[in-house]
């Protein structure tokens, strides 16, 4: 472990801190629990800055601002400056540098300035602009009858270019729509093409967990999701219940296939045969988290099932491999401890309750007789 390592980890034992706290929007929102510590931005001059929905970027305070988090700075861009809110400062942000696959001496952008009143006016103006622009490029788009969608617009700070988030199965030649676009509405135009998981991640919403989607809140980077997941988990295989918000199926499904895996290690293959003195019993199916395999005479029906735990089945496939049958699949009964009994006749007499007790006498005062 590296010293920077060692002195995140030991900072993360004292708890959270209310500097950390700061306003930021609910996508891949990072608490910064290392923010209350007195060097912690003069060690590391990086700042992690916030656009709009889970769009971030990474840049050099190299004017030594007193940044924290939920300030509004203005940003380098290419063209002009762009406007977003701190989400991180200091050591953290180089950890976050290598979640995103960057290297912390590759050459970043500088953070400008915290922004003004001016560079705010812009920002509300260009934003404002970001829903009609994107019904219009929609329209612009079915015109040129390109298979597209776009999701979502952006427009930069200062006004001067607006990204355009599209979904597409295959490549599309949009040479055309950027010149119809810059046409339409005079700025600067990046198409940048995103897949289902990333649309859902910045519209954001709920999954049915109950808690909001892991592509909004924390998760970057997405990895593919078989349906092997789905069956090592014993889930149902109903595509409506393992899809997610992107009609894709959930992301959660790989969280814990590994200890799936190694849990299943411990119960038979479904190929084993447990033999008994008068049956033949066949794998019905397992309860991977309670270690439990049920087990039936019918192959391919359920017929006489016994549901046993791994190890009893262990003891069976072992018993079977030497040649001995037992009685049954359940675990032989065990014995139980002979109570020591008492002779009630050396005891006292039992019908010692049955007496009536004699009521005593108040006792009153001695009275003198006249």
């Amino acid at each position: 472990m590296t010293d920077e390592l060692k002195f995140v980890c030991t900072a993360a034992g004292r708890g959270l801190t209310a500097k950390g706290c700061g306003k930021a929007q609910c996508q891949l929102n990072v608490h910064d629990y290392m923010a209350d510590i007195s060097d912690n931005t003069t060690a590391c001059d990086l700042v992690e800055v916030q656009f709009k929905n889970t769009r971030k970027g990474y840049y050099r305070n190299e004017a030594h601002l007193d940044l924290k988090k939920g300030d509004m700075v203005a940003v380098e861009a290419s063209p002009g400056h762009d406007i977003g809110i701190v989400t991180l400062t200091g050591r953290l942000v180089q950890l976050q540098l290598k979640k995103a696959q960057l290297k912390a001496d590759e050459p970043l952008k500088k953070v400008y300035r915290i922004a003004k009143d001016i560079d705010m006016d812009k920002y509300r103006e260009a934003k404002a602009l970001e829903h009609e622009t994107m019904i219009e490029s929609r329209q612009i788009a079915k015109r040129l009858g390109l298979e597209m969608k776009i999701g979502d617009v952006e427009y930069q700070g200062d006004g001067q270019k607006a990204i355009f988030y599209y979904i597409a199965d295959g490549r599309v030649d949009f040479r055309q729509l950027i010149k119809d676009l810059a046409a339409a509405f005079h700025v600067r135009i990046e198409m940048k093409q995103i897949g289902a998981r990333q649309e859902a991640g910045r519209i954001g919403g709920f999954g049915p967990c109950g808690r909001e989607l892991c592509c909004s809140t924390w998760l970057r980077n997405f990895h593919s999701v078989n349906t092997s997941a789905a069956r090592l988990q014993n889930l149902s295989p109903n595509p409506q219940k393992m899809a997610g918000q992107c009609a894709k199926l959930r992301c959660c499904m790989n969280y814990e296939v590994d200890q799936y895996i190694e849990a299943g290690k411990e119960l038979p293959g479904r190929e084993v045969v447990l033999e008994t003195e008068d049956k033949t019993y066949h794998l019905f199916k397992t309860d991977i988290l309670a270690g439990t395999a049920t087990y039936s005479t019918n192959r391919k029906a359920a017929e006489n099932l016994v549901t046993i735990t791994a190890e009893r089945a262990a003891e069976v496939i072992a018993l079977n491999k030497e040649g001995v049958k037992p009685h049954s699949l359940n675990e032989a009964p065990k014995k139980r401890t002979e109570l020591s009994t008492v002779d009630l006749a050396t005891q006292e007499d039992l019908n010692r309750f049955d007496r009536k007790k004699k009521r005593k006498k108040p006792q009153g005062k001695n009275k003198t007789k006249p």
